[in-house]
């Protein structure tokens, strides 16, 4: 089973950017459909965005135009670029992967450990 492991999370100020990593071990990415999740303390995972592997893309209503999802087959990883953080994106981001495409549901097999990002006003 693929092993993933995020990175790039940072404290930033409202308004500013990151890039977040999730680096698939074990396995080539390109089979799977892979997605990012988000949660704070006391609530649901969130689904954030998700890429299929057939490319298929999708967002979740508030970060649509401000984060983008990428994959790079050949490094193994899959990206996350965050533009204008506000404070409502605080949370730990983890990466998932799947052999099924479930979007922004949390039904995929292996997740990684994630990455915390604190957005301060």
């Amino acid at each position: 089973q693929v092993l993933l492991t995020e990175s790039g999370g940072d404290s930033v100020q409202t308004g500013g950017s990151l890039r977040l990593s999730c680096k698939a071990h074990g396995d080539r990415l390109n089979r799977y459909s892979m997605a990012w999740f988000r949660q704070v303390p006391g609530k649901e995972r969130e689904g954030v965005a998700s890429m299929s592997d057939l490319g298929m893309i999708t967002y979740l209503d508030s970060v649509e135009g401000r984060f983008t999802v990428s994959r790079d087959n050949a490094q193994n990883t899959l990206y996350l670029q965050m533009d204008d953080l506000k404070p409502a994106d605080t949370a730990r981001y983890s990466c998932a992967a799947g052999f099924i495409d479930y979007g922004l549901r949390p039904l995929y097999q292996a997740w990684g450990q994630g990455t915390p990002v604190t957005v301060s006003a």
